[in-house]
């Protein structure tokens, strides 16, 4: 029997001297800028149950420093870095060690780069105006289970699944140009639109040039895709 298994454990903590004490975590730190790297650093340093292994101010440099006797469980990330990207690293480092947890610490806070970097394998995204005490706690949290995210990042993402905007503009149709756009979705061409509605082609190209002012698209490959996004 080891000596870790032989200590009490409650909750994934163990009991040295009557104190539950929780188990390392092991951090990495990808950041470019010098003084938010070292900060970093230094805070987390003084943290009980935490130790920064490796920091480095660029993905390649991080892997260089990286050997194979040294274990992480998460590593922080900024996006925007000299040479290869913190979106493109997350990619590389889920490869190098699947376990290994990555949380996004970036200023952008676009839809496109939080979905690259999630699709890429992060499982959390920070904003840069994160208090180091917040960042902890998300740490923690993604240590225990967890996803975290700034609370504006989690709006994004709920609104991609949930898209407000695009059912707001949905609601400006008139109801004859509502379904115009279900015949359009279905395939149909503007000849059979009008023959399906007993309507001349003239006024079903009406319909399509209001229906791309108020959607706000201007083909009808655009139209489609709007319902799947």
């Amino acid at each position: 029997m080891s000596i870790d298994s032989a200590l009490p454990k409650k909750g994934g903590c163990i009991l040295i001297n009557n104190t539950y004490l929780y188990p390392m975590i092991r951090l990495g730190i990808i950041e470019d800028d010098e003084q938010i790297r070292n900060m970093l650093v230094d805070f987390f340093e003084e943290q009980p149950g935490f130790s920064c292994l490796l920091s480095a101010h660029s993905v390649e440099t991080f892997f260089e420093q990286w050997k194979e006797d040294i274990f992480l469980d998460i590593i922080l990330s900024d996006i925007g870095l000299p040479g290869e990207s913190g979106i493109k690293g997350v990619k590389r480092i889920k490869k190098h060690a699947p376990k290994c947890d990555v949380i996004m610490l970036t200023v952008y806070d676009d839809a496109n780069r939080i979905f690259q970097a999630l699709c890429n394998g992060a499982s959390g995204y920070l904003l840069k105006q994160t208090p180091l005490q917040k960042i902890k706690e998300a740490i923690v949290a993604l240590h225990e289970g967890g996803a975290p995210m700034s609370p504006g990042i989690a709006r994004k993402v709920v609104e991609y699944f949930n898209p407000k905007g695009t059912t707001d503009l949905y609601e400006k149709l008139t109801p004859r140009e509502a379904q115009v756009v279900e015949a359009i979705e279905e395939g149909l061409t503007n000849k059979e639109v009008a023959i399906r509605f007993d309507i001349s082609l003239e006024t079903v190209k009406y319909h399509i040039k209001n229906i791309y002012e108020k959607l706000q698209v201007n083909s009808r490959h655009a139209l489609i895709s709007r319902k799947y996004k």
